[in-house]
């Protein structure tokens, strides 16, 4: 492995225009006429280099997270660069998040000078980094799944050289619907249940190890309720246009939305995660507090990023688009991303260069782990100095 560097820090500022009926994020970002983005560049102290690592989740920063900064310390060029809806994702369009990320890629090949663009999608950034290829590639979105124009397909959008798929899932859809709580009965009372498929009532006469039949019958009863779900806001988003007035969109809860079996049951998937644990803590709290998935959202926002029959941030399909060499990482003990989803996008990704590791032992935030957080590190600076992409 190279030899540790002093990494130097700068905050990234890019600003361009968009003109939108209105906005979805309070604040600075996205009003009068702009998008605001802020990141982090991290460069090596004396160390040059024309291939740039970007790191983008489409509402977290990962500036704080270990393996950006580790990736510097081995001489890397990296930014981690953050959407208009970082820390909130409440609003989110998936659509405006690649034009977000289109944004900070022309700006590293025209204003920094890169050669050579390298798009690492870390948990919740997988999805994204392989939808933007695909759009990148062949562009083809002009409208939002609301209807709304977002003109994706113009914008230019530069294609990165790589795509590093690491501890990631399928999309922010795909988590949701094998989270979400089937339980629920009416998504205006979370108390009102269904025994029988709600996993943390001690009442319930199924119980870990779970049956398959059980498990067919839990995961019908997820998907019928996220497609309730998008039934409802589509037909309200109907309702609200016919009216013609100012209200065009509407904010609402949704309850109880962590509720995976294989959280509680290790045989479903089985990897070296931990059991009755998972990346947020507690899976019982989680399901019921304020930061589980999807929690406050909009109309346009579950059909953007929720809906899975309706969002474009669908990794799975935006690898069968690709054509870019392709490094997919599973972490073995990753209790965030389930196990199944590496390896489904990975088979399912059309690029001629693809390849597929796995980190035993590690866990979605490498925490505690800095041994394995460094075979993963060599693991992706070898892959791309194979490729040319980084100095020896």
């Amino acid at each position: 492995m190279n030899a540790a560097f002093n990494v130097e820090t700068e905050w990234v500022h890019l600003q361009y225009e968009e003109r939108a009926a209105f906005t979805e994020t309070y604040g600075f970002s996205g009003n009068q006429g702009a998008v605001n983005l802020e990141g982090i560049r991290f460069r090596p102290a004396g160390h040059e280099s024309e291939t740039l690592m970007v790191f983008m989740h489409p509402a977290s920063t990962l500036q704080l997270l270990p393996v950006p900064r580790a990736m510097a310390a081995t001489g890397a060029h990296v930014l981690c660069a953050g959407s208009r809806y970082q820390r909130n994702d409440t609003a989110l369009i998936m659509e405006k998040v690649f034009l977000d990320l289109g944004a900070y890629i022309r700006h590293a090949r025209e204003v920094w000078g890169y050669r050579k663009v390298v798009l690492v999608g870390w948990s919740g950034g997988g999805a994204l980094a392989v939808s933007y290829q695909a759009e990148a590639e062949a562009p083809s979105i002009t409208h939002t799944p609301a209807g709304d124009p977002v003109n994706v397909k113009g914008a230019g959008l530069i294609p990165a050289d790589a795509v590093v798929y690491q501890a990631a899932h399928l999309s922010r859809a795909h988590l949701l619907a094998e989270a979400i709580d089937p339980s629920v009965t009416d998504e205006l009372n979370p108390d009102s249940r269904d025994v029988e498929l709600d996993i943390y009532d001690p009442r319930n006469p199924h119980q870990p190890p779970y049956s398959p039949a059980y498990i067919e019958r839990y995961r019908a009863a997820q998907l019928a309720r996220m497609r309730r779900i998008t039934a409802w806001a589509k037909q309200t988003l109907a309702e609200l246009k016919a009216r013609n007035t100012g209200e065009i969109e509407r904010p609402f809860i949704v309850h109880r939305t962590l509720a995976d079996p294989r959280f509680l049951d290790p045989t479903l998937d089985p990897n070296d995660r931990k059991p009755h644990w998972c990346y947020m803590g507690n899976p019982e709290t989680v399901n019921t507090g304020p930061v589980g998935l999807a929690r406050f959202t909009t109309l346009r926002s579950w059909l953007s990023q929720w809906s899975l029959d309706d969002s474009c941030g669908n990794g799975l399909e935006g690898a069968r688009r690709i054509s870019t060499p392709l490094l997919v990482i599973e972490n073995s003990a990753d209790d965030a991303a389930p196990q199944t989803h590496p390896k489904m996008l990975f088979e399912a990704a059309a690029s001629p260069d693809k390849t597929f590791r796995i980190i035993q032992g590690a866990t979605h935030y490498y925490a505690g782990q800095p041994e394995l957080l460094q075979e993963a590190t060599e693991l992706i600076r070898g892959w791309l100095q194979q490729r040319g992409m980084l100095a020896p």
